[in-house]
């Protein structure tokens, strides 16, 4: 796939992410990630965030999506830059997700690493402000 069909494919996997108000995690994996990926979150599973971690096994990352939607609920969920190249894609915005147990709100720029083979994610690195959401979690 071209770098184009790969921001395609990101850009209506993050609108209906954000629609769905993060209910739409099979989309994810029927649609954009592959067999294989290796994917990591800044955190690297530090508390708040235990199941924000790294993951070298798909099966596995739904635990990322499960712990993110059992102590978080979504506000929003915008990407509106992306920058491609070759495999490559990073998505940058802003995001803002509500702690179930604080009531706080994390609102956090966001940017998300993306590479590609086949049409399918094979990595995936996020990066955030993890100070918002350990404040917002306390």
């Amino acid at each position: 796939m071209s770098s184009e069909a790969n921001v395609q494919l990101l850009k209506e996997a993050y609108r209906q992410w954000n629609d769905s108000k993060g209910q739409s995690v099979d989309y994810w994996f029927d649609n954009v990630i592959g067999p294989q990926i290796k994917f990591d979150s800044i955190p690297r599973g530090a508390e708040p965030v235990p199941f924000a971690r790294r993951y070298d096994d798909r099966t596995e990352l739904r635990g990322y999506f499960d712990g993110l939607l059992a102590d978080w609920s979504m506000e929003y969920y915008t990407m509106n830059e992306y920058v491609a190249q070759g495999d490559a894609v990073v998505a940058r915005g802003e995001c803002a997700w509500t702690n179930k147990k604080t009531g706080k709100v994390a609102q956090t720029p966001k940017v998300d690493f993306w590479r590609f083979k086949d049409g399918k994610a094979v990595e995936y690195h996020e990066f955030f402000d993890t100070a918002c959401v350990a404040a917002a979690a306390a």
